[in-house]
Formats: C-alpha cells, sequence, structure tokens
C-alpha cells in the first residue's frame, strides 16, 4: 500500500487520477480491507500510531449500535491506552485508528466503499507511516514485545500487498490493446532519413535508455522501459533531432507521447517527469515543436518511397507469467543478427504509419479513452488467441497457392482493367479453403485489397470487398485485416451513395468483428451510428420494387454487422445512444423475413443489459418475439426464445410472453430435441417464465412438467441447467412435485447431484429441495441417499451451491422419518455445518441457520452441535443488518436455548441486546422467530434484565394483540416472565 501507493498509483497535483489503473489498484485495496478482519483477526485489533483521517460521506445514521451517537457525532466503545476512541466521526470528517474500524467503515459505505478509500488514500499520503510509525517502515526495531510483533506480522502482511498491487498495476496494461509502431534502431532511420533527401525531416531518431553494450534494453514484453515505470503506462523513449530545433527527449506512453527530461542512463528518477502536453502521436508533438517536419510532412512522396517494413514492433501487453514462457528463438536470432550487423532484407510496401496511436486520443467515432477502451469482461473471445498455422516448406503446397499468388502480382502492377480481371479472376478459386486465404495473405494481397477501397473505381471496391466478405471467415484473416487498418476504411464505404458497396462493407465488417479489438475499432471510428443508420431504409409493404429490394438488402447486412458488434457492452449501449431500439423494433414487424435473424439476433445479444430489456418491453417486442416462435425457422425460433430466456428476467415481460399465448409455442418447441442450440434457449425461456405462478399454471395444461422430466437423462449441461431450473420452479406448487414423481423425475434429479456445474448443482438442490415438501418424495430421496449428497455439497467452495444445499437440506430433515438418527449417521456432518457459520456470506449464513434450526429440534443432535460451537457463533452473528438473517438466526438461537446452559451461554456472549433491536423490523416473519427467541431466552433472569433494559416490553406489548397466535403467544410469555422475576425481586425487597 506504501510503495504501491508511490510508484504505482497515479498522481495530479496531490490528487488520485480517475483512470482505470488506480481504479483497479484502490479495488484491490477496499477487497483487502474487507477481508482484513476474518483473515487477521490479531492484527485487526492493533491500534495505529497516528489515526488515518479524511472527510467522509458518512453519516451518524450510517453506524450500527455497537457505536455511541451524540448528535450528528459517533464514537467507538473501544478506545486506545489514552483513552480516544478508536473511531470518531464529526461529521464531515472521520478519524480511525485500527484495521477492525477500518473495515467497518468500508462496509457501511456499501456502494460508495471506492470513493471512501480512495478520499482516506489522498489524505494520508503514507498510511503504512501512519499506522505503524516510521521506525518500522524505514530501520529494523529491536522492541521485542508483544505490540511489537503484531506490528512486524501486519508491517509483512501490507509489503506482501504492495507486491501483489505492483503486479496488479503492470498487468493492467493488458487491458490496452496497443498499436504502438516504433523503430528498431538508429541503422534503419538512416534508410528513411536517406529516403527523403532533400527535404531533411528528422537528422535523428534514436531509443534512448542505453546500457554498456549501446544496445537498448528490450524486455519480454516488447517495452523499452524499466519495469517500475511500465507500471505507469510507460513504454519507450525517444531521442529525436529535428533539423531546425534542439534534441527532443520523448515518453512513448499508454497515454500518449510527451517531452520528459531526458533519460539516459537508469536511476535518473527526476528525468522521467513529464515536461509537455500530452499529444496523441509522434506527428502531431513534432509537429508542435518543428515548422521545417510540418512543412514537409504532408508530402505524399514521403510515404511513397519509403521501404516496406522498417522493423516495426507491434506492442502487445501481456502478464508477466506469459512473458516469461515466451522468450523464444525470435529473441535469440535477433540477439545474432545484432551481433553479426547483418540486416534484414526489406520489401516495398503501399501502407506505412508514423504515427501512435494512443488509447488515450479522441477517437474519430467520439468518446474519451475511458469509454472508449473499457470493454465488457464476459465478452467473449473465440479468434483473440488463435494461433497462427504455417507451413515449415512450400513443397507441398498446391498449385491454387501459386496461381493466386500471380493474380496479387497483377493487382499490384496493373491498370484498372487489369485489376478487375484479377479480382475477377480470384473469384473463382475456393476462397474457403486455408491454401487460397494465406496465399493472398502471404504476399501481401491483403494490403492490396485494402488499399482498393481507397480508390475512386467503385468496380475495384466491389470486387476487392467481395473477395475479403469471403476469406475473413478465417480468424487469422480477420486479425490481419484488423491490423492493416481495413475495418476503418470499410467504416468510411458506410457512407458511400452505392448500396452494393455499403451492403458488401457491412457483410464484411460482421465476418472481421468477431474479436474484441475489431468490435471497439467499428465503434471508435463511429461504425455503430452509420451501422444503426442503414436500418433506417426498409419500407413496410410486402411488394417492393428493385430499389426497395436493394434497401432491405442494406438494412439486412446492417442488421448483421450490428449483430456481431452487440458482443461488446459499450457498443450495446452505442446502438442504444444511435436510436437502434426503434429502428430494430421496426424491422422486427418487417413482413421481410430474411433481415428477422440478425435483428433477432441482435436483440437477444443486447438483452443481457436492463436498458434493452425494458426498451423490448414498451416497444411491443414481446408480442412479435412470441409470434416468430410459431414460424417454421429452427434458427430464428431459437433466437426468439433466447431474447425471450434474457428477457423474461423481469416479471412484466413474463406476463407479456402468457398474454401473447408464447407459453404454448414454447411448450411445443420441447419436441425439437435434436436441435441441442434451440432446445437450450427453449428450455432457457420455459425455465424463466415459471418464475410466475401464473405461468406455472398454463404450463400445467399444456404438460410441460411430463416433457421437462423425459429431458433430465442425455443431454448437455446447458440443457439440463434449464430444465432442472423449471422444474425447481414448477415444484413450488403441491401438485407438481407429486407430477415430478409421478413421472420418474425424483432419481435422475438426485443422480444430478453428483455432477460439477456449478450453475446445475444451485438448480437441482433447488429442485431435489422443493421435492422434499412432500413425504412420498422424501421416502424415495433419503432411499436413493440424496440427503447424504446434498449434505456433501455443503464442502462445494461456490457459497451458491452451499446455500442451495442447506435450503434443500431443510424440508429434508422435517419430512424425514428418523430425521435425528438420519443426520447423526453422517461422520463430521454436524461440525461441517457449524462451521459454515464462519462464511462471509449472508444467504449461506441464512441456509445454514435455517437447517441449525430444524436440526436442533433433535435433542442429541443439539447436544452434539452445541459441543462443537454452535452457540458462540450464532452469538457473533447476531449484530447483523440482513433482515433475511434475522428471521433464520433467531430460529437457531430459539431451538438451541433448549440445551443445558445455552440460554446463560447467549446472555453471556451480548446476543440478547441485537436481538431486541429485530423487532424493529417490517417482516412479520421475522417478529415471530424473534418472539420466540426472546421468550426461551427470558426463562434465565440475567437475559430478562438485558431485555428490560433494552426497550423489549414496548415493542411486545403491542405483539401481543396480533392476530398471529404464534407470535401473540411468545411475546405474552417473554412478557410474564419479566414481570415475573419483576415481583419476585419486589417480594424480596419489601418482603
Amino acid at each position: 500500500m506504501g510503495v504501491a501507493l508511490t510508484r504505482a498509483a497515479q498522481w495530479t497535483m496531490g490528487k488520485l487520477e480517475v483512470s482505470p489503473l488506480n481504479e483497479a489498484l484502490l479495488n484491490d485495496i477496499v477487497n483487502f480491507v474487507e477481508q482484513f478482519n476474518s483473515r487477521h483477526p490479531q492484527e485487526a485489533k492493533l491500534v495505529f500510531t497516528e489515526p488515518l483521517q479524511w472527510t467522509t460521506a458518512l453519516q451518524a445514521s450510517d453506524f450500527t449500535s455497537e457505536y455511541e451517537l451524540s448528535g450528528s457525532s459517533v464514537h467507538s466503545q473501544d478506545t486506545d491506552k489514552d483513552g480516544c476512541p478508536l473511531l470518531q466521526l464529526i461529521p464531515p470528517d472521520i478519524s480511525v485508528r485500527s484495521f477492525s474500524h477500518l473495515c467497518k467503515v468500508v462496509q457501511l459505505a456499501n456502494d460508495s466503499k471506492l470513493k471512501e478509500v480512495w478520499a482516506c488514500l489522498e489524505a494520508n499520503r503514507e498510511p503504512v507511516v501512519k499506522m505503524l510509525g516510521p521506525n518500522f517502515t524505514t530501520a529494523e526495531v529491536s522492541d521485542s514485545s508483544p505490540e511489537a510483533e503484531f506490528k512486524v506480522k501486519l508491517l509483512l502482511i501490507l509489503q506482501q500487498l504492495d507486491t501483489q498491487l505492483l503486479n496488479s498495476s503492470i498487468t493492467q496494461l493488458s487491458q490496452y490493446d496497443l498499436h504502438y509502431i516504433l523503430y528498431t534502431n538508429s541503422i534503419e532511420f538512416q534508410s528513411w532519413k536517406a529516403s527523403v533527401q532533400p527535404s531533411l525531416l528528422i537528422s535523428l531518431l534514436n531509443y534512448s535508455f542505453f546500457n554498456s553494450s549501446d544496445n537498448y534494453y528490450e524486455f519480454s514484453n516488447g517495452c523499452r522501459s524499466p519495469p517500475w515505470r511500465q507500471a505507469h503506462g510507460e513504454i519507450a523513449y525517444l531521442i529525436i533531432e529535428p533539423c531546425d530545433t534542439e534534441p527532443l527527449f520523448i515518453t512513448c506512453s499508454t497515454a500518449g507521447v510527451y517531452l520528459n527530461s531526458g533519460i539516459k542512463q537508469e536511476g535518473e528518477e527526476n528525468a522521467y517527469e513529464r515536461k509537455s502536453d500530452v499529444y496523441k502521436d509522434l506527428v502531431t508533438l513534432l509537429k508542435s515543436k518543428s515548422l521545417h517536419f510540418t512543412e514537409n510532412i504532408n508530402e505524399q512522396v514521403v510515404f511513397l518511397n519509403l521501404r516496406r517494413e522498417i522493423k516495426m514492433n507491434l506492442f502487445c501487453f501481456q502478464s508477466y507469467e506469459h512473458q516469461e514462457k515466451n522468450v523464444h528463438e525470435k529473441a535469440r536470432q535477433q540477439l545474432a543478427l545484432n551481433k553479426s550487423g547483418v540486416a534484414k532484407k526489406l520489401e516495398p510496401s503501399l501502407k506505412w504509419n508514423l504515427g501512435l496511436t494512443s488509447p488515450h486520443d479522441k477517437s474519430p467515432g467520439g468518446g474519451t479513452a475511458a469509454e472508449e477502451f473499457s470493454e465488457s469482461s464476459s465478452e467473449s473471445e473465440e479468434d483473440e488467441e488463435q494461433s497462427e498455422r504455417r507451413g515449415e516448406s512450400h513443397t507441398d503446397l498446391p498449385s491454387e497457392y501459386w496461381q493466386i499468388q500471380k493474380l496479387v502480382k497483377y493487382l499490384k502492377g496493373g491498370n484498372q482493367t487489369a485489376t478487375v480481371i484479377a479480382l475477377c479472376c480470384m473469384r473463382d478459386f475456393n476462397l474457403a479453403q486455408e491454401t487460397c486465404q494465406l496465399a493472398i495473405r502471404d504476399v501481401g494481397g491483403l494490403e492490396v485489397l485494402i488499399n482498393l477501397l481507397d480508390t475512386d473505381e467503385v468496380k475495384c471496391k466491389i470486387g476487392s470487398l467481395k473477395i475479403m466478405k469471403e476469406i475473413s471467415r478465417s480468424s487469422q484473416i480477420r486479425r490481419a485485416i484488423a491490423n492493416l487498418g481495413g475495418l476503418q476504411t470499410m467504416v468510411s464505404i458506410l457512407d458511400s451513395p452505392d448500396k452494393e458497396l455499403k451492403c458488401l462493407a457491412a457483410e464484411t465488417i460482421a465476418n472481421v468483428a468477431k474479436f474484441r479489438r475489431a468490435r471497439r475499432t467499428v465503434r471508435q471510428y463511429g461504425g455503430i451510428k452509420r451501422l444503426v443508420e442503414l436500418l433506417d431504409c426498409v419500407p413496410d409493404s410486402a411488394m417492393l420494387s428493385t430499389e426497395q429490394e436493394k434497401d432491405v438488402e442494406v438494412a439486412c447486412c446492417g442488421a448483421l454487422a450490428l449483430w456481431s458488434c452487440s458482443k461488446s457492452t459499450r457498443n450495446k449501449e452505442a446502438i442504444r445512444k444511435a436510436g437502434g431500439i426503434p429502428l430494430l423494433a421496426r424491422l422486427l414487424k418487417s413482413p421481410q423475413k430474411n433481415m428477422l435473424i440478425p435483428v433477432v439476433g441482435t436483440l437477444q445479444e443486447c438483452a443481457s443489459e436492463r436498458s434493452y430489456r425494458i426498451a423490448i418491453q414498451t416497444e411491443g417486442m414481446i408480442e412479435d418475439l412470441v409470434k416468430n416462435l410459431n414460424c417454421d425457422n429452427q434458427e430464428l425460433q431459437m433466437h426468439c426464445a433466447s431474447a425471450i430466456f434474457k428477457c423474461a428476467e423481469d416479471k412484466r415481460t413474463r406476463d407479456l410472453v402468457r398474454q401473447y399465448e408464447g407459453l404454448q409455442p414454447l411448450v411445443v418447441l420441447l419436441n425439437e430435441a435434436d436441435n441441442k442450440q434451440l432446445l437450450a434457449a427453449v428450455t432457457g425461456a420455459i425455465w424463466k417464465c415459471s418464475m410466475s405462478m401464473e405461468n406455472v399454471v398454463k404450463f400445467e395444461e399444456f404438460k410441460a412438467l411430463e416433457r421437462l422430466v423425459s429431458l433430465l437423462t442425455d443431454q448437455p449441461e446447458e440443457v439440463l441447467v434449464n430444465v432442472v431450473g423449471a422444474l425447481g420452479e414448477c415444484a413450488q406448487r403441491p401438485a407438481n412435485r407429486a407430477t415430478i414423481r409421478k413421472s420418474g423425475g425424483i432419481p435422475p434429479l438426485v443422480s444430478l447431484l453428483t455432477g460439477t456445474n456449478q450453475a446445475l448443482l444451485v438448480n437441482v438442490t433447488r429442485a431435489v429441495g422443493a421435492c422434499a415438501t412432500e413425504s412420498e418424495n422424501m421416502m424415495i430421496i433419503d432411499r436413493l441417499d440424496g440427503v447424504r449428497l446434498l449434505w456433501s455439497l455443503l464442502k462445494n467452495p461456490n457459497p451458491d451451491v452451499q446455500a442451495s444445499a442447506a435450503w434443500a437440506i431443510c424440508p429434508c430433515i422435517e419430512n424425514a422419518k428418523d430425521a435425528g438418527e438420519m443426520v447423526r449417521s453422517f461422520v463430521g456432518g454436524l461440525e461441517l455445518i457449524v462451521n459454515l457459520l464462519k462464511s462471509p456470506n449472508k444467504e449461506v449464513l441464512a441456509s445454514v441457520c435455517a437447517a441449525i434450526a430444524k436440526i436442533a429440534k433433535d435433542e442429541e443432535n443439539l447436544a452434539v452441535i452445541t459441543d462443537h460451537g454452535v452457540v458462540p457463533m450464532l452469538s457473533n452473528l447476531t449484530n447483523t443488518v440482513n433482515d433475511k438473517l434475522h428471521r433464520y438466526l433467531a430460529e437457531a438461537v430459539a431451538r438451541c436455548c433448549m440445551w443445558g446452559s445455552n440460554r446463560v451461554a447467549f446472555g453471556e456472549a451480548g446476543a440478547v441486546a441485537p436481538l431486541v433491536r429485530y423487532l424493529r423490523s417490517k417482516d412479520p416473519s421475522v417478529h415471530q422467530a424473534t418472539a420466540q427467541a426472546l421468550f426461551q431466552l427470558s426463562k434465565d433472569p440475567s437475559n430478562c434484565i438485558a431485555m428490560h433494559e433494552n426497550g423489549v416490553v414496548k415493542l411486545l406489548l403491542g405483539m401481543m394483540g396480533s392476530t398471529d397466535e404464534v407470535l401473540q403467544e411468545a411475546a405474552a410469555g417473554c412478557v410474564a416472565n419479566i414481570r415475573r422475576l419483576a415481583l419476585a425481586n419486589e417480594k424480596a425487597k419489601y418482603g
């Protein structure tokens, strides 16, 4: 936290910059602080040498009862040796003296926890010094006291965090997909200089940061900057000597390029400081500093005479773990080349770019750097890491390979007519074959095809796009097109008045935009807005003229490209802002069937966002999706069902599907068992729709449950997750539980408990638990050893599986014939479930408390869990603010009071006062459980006194008039016990 804040974090004028790197670092710190109390309980109690003080957004009302409130001020009950509170809030300032209270501040901040930590670190630039004192951060300490020992342990923990943050800051660079084109050495810069005589623009361009061998440092990730500067996003340092100015010392970084103080050797830390504005690329910086460069750079002859490859290095940052494994043959060859002084033979090229493209530039499509380069982490990376397969020799290549290479040479050197003929001949080959695709790429054909898009000849553009549309189905070609800047040109073609050109450009974009960087490029260069505009040209009539048919084809191709681009979260938002939703809704109602698949495909991709789900409801698209479930195209049916699957998270959508009679078509589509993609989408839609009981009633009418049960075997996990999820929802109705049993569904459900798919386990435990509420079903589950399987899932590392398994265990215990003996038969089972009370997950805690309440009905089992320390663990949870946990925790406490001296133990552990506060809940079920717990606790005189002091009588008097008889009786019993104690005291006092 100390070194990382100094070296890795990005500061400006004493403030932390708003940047992805800083946000990632602070998120790591937030997670560290949140978990510190549970991971390091002893060190968390250590009192800081100096308090951490900052301006907070927290108010007194945010703090729980364990803190003392005085007006708008708050202070903790525990103090340091001088009597100062370890936490003190005098709005807007807060002072914290230990990690235990720092952890609680972060937890109380909820959604604004990142802002709190941000403010704390800005106000305390050296937090480690304040926590431990200067001696523990600058020199060895001879103190051997227990406090010093804990300080040393805390220092080691903080140093480990520092290491983690520094590594994370370097890994953050992998989030950028950079296209930094840098030159390899000064010898090849001279070839550039010689080629542009006599108009010299630059007399010297070299790397700085040389070592003793006069060779630049090149790390395995491609950087020429030291690792501690890479953490700041710095990549390399250049020395440029324009003809008319002093030498320029330049830093190339992820933020752009800027002047530094002159880095010449390692160790000059002050030299790294920025001395100018940040420019988007090298050309822009040089234009601002050199008039001679500005006057000559625009001469196109410079670009035409450049040699093809002046040893470009494409920087793609990877994690350090990956870097260490990939220093291979290429590096050794380069080293040998440098020693021998033999340069690689260079070839002519049609495209060359001097500028450095920065991810923090304003893109042509608009938007800031943070918006343009932040992508969804859930995006598909289907092509991102495809390996390049190249033959070791050319002896086994077919004749097509060499014929295509000859055609590419005609493309390079021919006139317009020869170019068109060569393009037509090239299309005669089977361009779907990898050999043909590689032949085009290997001889530089892709560069030629992309350059043809910049010409004024429409025929050449069309021929080029037709070829690229075919070959871009290959992942290697897709990446090559993106690397060569082809997407930018295709996006500009979308503005062309020629409709065939627009169609071909959109189709090719649809093929290329299969990986994240390509999708981002389309957005950066304004492609999303242009593609949305293509949708706004479709007539509503079924009878079309020739011109209108072209308009329909343009819209169809536009929707196809948007479908590919919509896999990006940022692009989904861009489509919405460009007005795409109303246009997609209009196309969904169109009688033109050929465009429905890409339109629905785009909608089902976008439906993962809540804003789209609401729009799909309000624009009336649910009716059209339901209508298309009855079509004869299975691909369209699949996309419609998938869209309903995602949208049916919302109750309003589920009601609309039922209203438009979409439930029956979904059940009918369950018969298409051979089409697994369709089956997965349909079962998913049925699962989500069955979350409404009105829909479950309809599914009963359509005999959906019997069909779902038949799908419990021999299906992919994707289908099983949805089928079991639907059965779990339908089993909430008693009649359906019997139907599942009669259809033979219990055995396959129990057998699925042995799986490993986490989502499937969550759903199957819910389904088994729902079925177990019927005694006949429970007999089958018990006979199949289902309860033991559920119990074993409590060991699963996934908290969702743990919670779902614990909830399922509750009805199993309640409905088993000899539940007590069954539970005792599980070796180590009771200890396992008690230990889950240490979980940080609130849903796990609630479910385990509910299970303990059922287990404790058996006296022998209650004695065992008491021995395992259930009382202090439950007592530690009583200060929770989670209302769901309140109910089940109170139930567990009430049951556990019925053994030995547990009532007294709860009182001594401080559980009584927090339980009294539960009575202020708005949930009647919490009132009932709490009243029962207090009634049991009130049988101990000390607990009665504690209840009375916390104002329980007034709260219980109101509940004694409740219509809930259980609540009424428990409240009355508790008040009676308190009153009896008071009368006994009066009698003893006054006789």
